[in-house]
Order: structure tokens, then sequence, then C-alpha cells
């Protein structure tokens, strides 16, 4: 017999994400199964950071006072929670869960998974976290033996979801195409608010809507396919365009691996069912990798900042005043930095009527093996120059002592060495089987057959946001844009016109790095990987902007070409 529809929802995206959201999601209307992803990258090191000072640490503690407010009424509704809280110590997590609900005095029975944690085996010398990235079997096994709340390390973000689904409708682990399915819901869910109307390039046109966006719920069905929306009444907005918008988050090419299922994105088909519902089906799934992704974090050295204010005239003359002074004083330290990095932002205006806006930025930016060489050396540097440097001269902080930096790398290993435990209700360790079927290397694939290239005709200079959405991220040291346009029309001139050459000319920036395009016609979207443009990942802060949350908005912003027609 088929089972109905899995109903679950997400009330987390990062750790320090919106703290009533879960009390929001189970109050404010039906659900199966609730979510929440507390891990990140860089959410990783940060907890690696606590598990040094205090090996008891290293879960995500915002989780337990959220269920302090909430278990009861969880209890109460019969809503499972499934959470990735326990970052590097998931039994320490469920041990504190279950003595919450002892004080509650609420029957809840709990279970965790664990295996992820790499870091003892020794493989890894000089990591501060090892962790490889498990599927969503574990969840499954814990579900099927009655937990009523699933806390997890490192898995995939999308397990969260599969999971669970597994577990409902009992999928074989060669259901692929049902798996891919709720992968892909698991990957719409996974960052919260954003398929719900946050960071839409499309905002404007739904302001009012979006001032406090619900948080993200799927319907799943057994044959994978998924319903995305939101309760009835809350703030936000769903549609094609913000759903299209998570797809392309974080992502690269048309194979999108996992531990339990690789996704055909290119297979991944969108439609409108609804009031803020948006339908995905036909999603396909082949065999997974034969390695497991690790995330791999060490302490890179530590790093200091100084911003100093430019105002008025002259402003690159005194750019230029202040390096030559600062290399001479830095040169004249007991420890030179190794790394030293200018930025300068022209935020200035001519004529202008404030003085914030008659002001530029000059960044510097130092790291160094040794905290004295970025600290004292730095300080002193800076503010010696007080009184004798360029007119006006004054910083927007002083340089503090420096602080550590992390580096983000990613390994991988043979599945078959990573131990996969779910830890029963009762105790139990039960180890998750091995994957027992084929794998399947991951490779591109072939080149989709374009649109008909649109004929020529009358064109306007315009923001190439006038046309497209865009929505980029980080994985590593890599960017990624992807970029979409809803309009039929402007598919095919997206499609041969933003080449790679095009967007290394709109992208300055990006002009010395290798970039991919992957072509999405279902979704009428390209999707862009530009490889090392992060350096050593957000925790190393080689960028402005670390996580490249904004590079698709300033792609938006450039001016070219554009049909009138499509305008």
């Amino acid at each position: 017999m088929s089972r109905p529809p899995l109903r679950i929802g997400n009330a987390s995206g990062f750790y320090g994400d919106r703290f009533d959201a879960m009390k929001e999601m189970l109050g404010d209307g039906p659900l199966d199964v609730l979510t929440g992803d507390y891990l990140a990258e860089l959410t990783m090191l940060i907890l690696g950071r606590d598990r040094l000072k205090d090996p008891g640490r290293g879960y995500a503690r915002t989780f337990l006072r959220q269920l302090e407010e909430c278990l009861g009424l969880a209890v109460e509704r019969g809503v499972k929670i499934v959470a990735n809280a326990g970052g590097l110590n998931p039994a320490g997590l469920a041990a504190a869960v279950r003595e919450l609900a002892a004080e509650l005095n609420l029957p809840v029975r709990v279970a965790h998974v664990e295996g992820d944690d790499l870091l003892g085996t020794g493989r890894f010398p000089g990591a501060l976290t090892a962790n490889a990235y498990l599927g969503g079997t574990g969840i499954a096994a814990c579900l099927e033996a009655g937990a009523d709340i699933v806390v997890t390390g490192r898995v995939t973000d999308a397990a969260l979801v599969s999971g669970p689904a597994a577990w409902h409708f009992g999928w074989a682990p060669d259901a692929y195409d049902r798996l891919a399915g709720a992968v892909v819901a698991g990957h719409v869910l996974e960052c919260g608010t954003q398929a719900t109307g946050g960071n839409y390039s499309q905002f404007a046109a739904h302001a009012q809507r979006l001032g406090r966006p619900g948080f993200p719920l799927a319907e799943i069905h057994e044959d994978g396919s998924a319903v995305i929306g939101k309760h009835p009444g809350t703030g936000g907005l769903v549609d094609l365009g913000t759903v299209t918008a998570q797809l392309l988050y974080e992502t690269g090419g048309a194979r999108y691996a996992g531990p339990d299922v690789t996704v055909r994105l290119d297979s991944v088909r969108l439609e409108e069912a609804g009031a803020d519902r948006v339908r995905i089906h036909g999603v396909r799934g082949e065999a997974p990798p034969p390695t497991l992704k690790v995330g791999l974090n060490r302490l890179g050295g530590f790093r200091n900042e100084v911003v100093f204010v430019l105002t008025g005239l002259d402003i690159e003359a005194k750019a230029e005043l202040v390096r030559q002074q600062m290399d001479e004083a830095l040169g004249r330290a007991k420890s030179r930095p190794s790394d030293v990095r200018w930025e300068l932002a022209r935020t200035d205006r001519g004529d202008a009527d404030t003085e914030e806006t008659a002001s530029a930025l000059l960044r510097l930016v130092v790291r160094d093996q040794d905290q004295d060489a970025v600290g004292r050396a730095l300080s002193g540097a800076a503010v010696e120059l007080a009184l004798g440097s360029y007119p006006g001269f004054h910083v927007t902080a002083p340089p503090g002592k420096g602080s550590p930096y992390g580096v983000f790398e990613a390994a991988y290993v043979p599945r078959e060495d990573v131990p996969h435990v779910a830890v029963l209700p009762d105790g139990e360790r039960h180890p998750v089987p091995p994957y027992e079927g084929a794998t399947q290397e991951l490779a591109p694939v072939d080149e989709p057959v374009l649109p008909a290239e649109p004929p020529a005709g009358p064109t306007r200079r315009a923001p190439l946001g006038h046309l497209v959405g865009a929505r980029s991220g980080d994985k590593g040291g890599d960017a990624n844009i992807g970029v979409w346009t809803t309009s039929e029309a402007g598919w095919p001139w997206l499609a041969h016109t933003l080449t790679v050459d095009l967007l290394h000319q709109l992208l300055p920036e990006t002009a010395d790095f290798a970039v991919t395009r992957h072509v999405l016609p279902h979704l009428r979207a390209l999707n862009f990987t530009v490889e090392g443009l992060l350096g050593e990942g957000v925790a190393a802060q080689a960028r402005f902007d670390p996580q490249a949350k904004g590079l698709g908005e300033w792609l938006r912003s450039r001016h070219l070409d554009i049909p009138e027609a499509l305008l």
C-alpha cells in the first residue's frame, strides 16, 4: 500500500539562525518531521575550537535552548526532530537532550548518529577537525527504532530530509530516483528562509512580503516528487524563482554527488502548484561515488586588519602615501607579517554632501604564524602614523592583538573506511551496513544542446539583473554563481551570451581563476564554478566577501547590451 506524503519542515539554516523558528514551525501548522541544519564549514572550525577548550562541548548549544521551549509542543503534536546539531559531539548532545527531557518529565526517545569524526584515525595530521559527510541511512535506522529525536554529526545537509523520507517510505538503497528527489527537496530546505524569499535577487517586487519570511517545508511523495511551501499566513514567498535560486546555491555541475545517491540536477523540473507552492518532479538519480568527502579544518595562523579612511581629494595619492609608510614601518618591525594585502574601496563621491560619502576605505589585512607579527607590529605601525601621514588621517577602529584564522580543505576517502553507526534509543549500537551496490565515479555530463540562437535586433545598454536572477556562495576555496531567467524568451539569449569569457570580463576579479560553466536547460539556468577565488575558505577571510555571497549581485549589476524585446 502507498504511504501518505511526508510533511517535513526546516527550522535552522545555520548555527545562529532565528531562535524562534523551531517554535514557529511547530506551532504554525502540521508537520511529521522538523529538521535543523546547524553545520557549515566555518561552524565546524568554531566547534573545533570549542572542543579544544572543553572536550565535553563541540555541539550547537542553541539547539538545547530551543528544545527547552519547544520539546513539549513537539511531543504534543507528534513531530519528530532530526538535527545535525551534534557537530563534533553527537553523543554529548544526545545525553544532554535526555537530561532535558527528564527535567521536563517528557517521554522522549533520543538516538544519535556517529562515525563521521575521523580525527583520531591519524589520517589527517595537523587537522583541528576531520569529518566525513555521511548520508541518511543512519538517521533512517534511528527512526525505524522509534526515535523521537535524532541528532547527528556531519551528515550532508540534505540527508536530514532524505533519511526520514527513506524511513517513511521504506525505500531500498538503490531507489536512486526517489532518493534523488528527496535530496533535491532537502537541498531546497537546508538553508531555511533562502527558499522562502530570503537573499532573493528579485526581492524588490515582493518587498512587503519578505520582512520576516516563514521557514520552508516540503511534502514528499512516495515517488520522490515533492511540493515546496510554507505554513499558511507566514511571511515570505515560494515561487519558481525562490526555489530555482536555492537549487543553484553552492552546487556545481549536472551531477550532484552525495553518500547515498548522485543527483542529476539537469533532470529537475519545477512547476507552480498553487499559491506559495512549487512542485519538484522528474528528478533522476544515479549510483553514488565510491568515496566520501571529508571536510578538514586546521588553524592557519593569525590575522589582523586596519581600515584607513581617506576623505575628499587626492584619494589615490593618500592611499599610496600610507601604503609606503606602513610598508616601511612593518619592515622595521621585529617580525614582518608574511602576508600583507591592500584593498582600496572607492566608496567616495565628488562634491559629496556628507563626510561619509566623500570618503574611501583602504583596507590592510595581514597574516602570519606569529601572533605578535600581526598584533604589536601592525598596531604600532598604524597608530604611530596618526599625526604624520595623509591629511584627515583616521581609521575605523584601532587594530587589536590579532585573531586565529582557519583553513578549510576537502579530502576523499573510500566509503568502506568510514564507520557509520546509529546509536538507538535503547543504547544499542547499530552499525549501518556498508553500501553494497555498484558505485559510479563522478564524471561531467555531455554538454546539452542549446536552444536556437535568437535573431539579432535592437539592443539597449542595461544591467544584466534586469533580465536574470542570481545567487552565489562558497564551497571551500571555490565560489559558485547560479544565474537563471524565468522568461522562456530570455533563455536562448542567456545561454548563448553569458559565456566564461564574458563572465571574466564582467567580473575582472575572476580573470586569473579557472571558471567552468554548467548548463541546466530545464531550470533555464547557468551555474558557474570559480576555482580558488576564495583562497583557503571562509575562515581564512582572504577576500572582501569571503563566502562570495554578493558575487551574483555584482554580476547582476554589470551593464551589457541586452535585446530591447527582453527588457
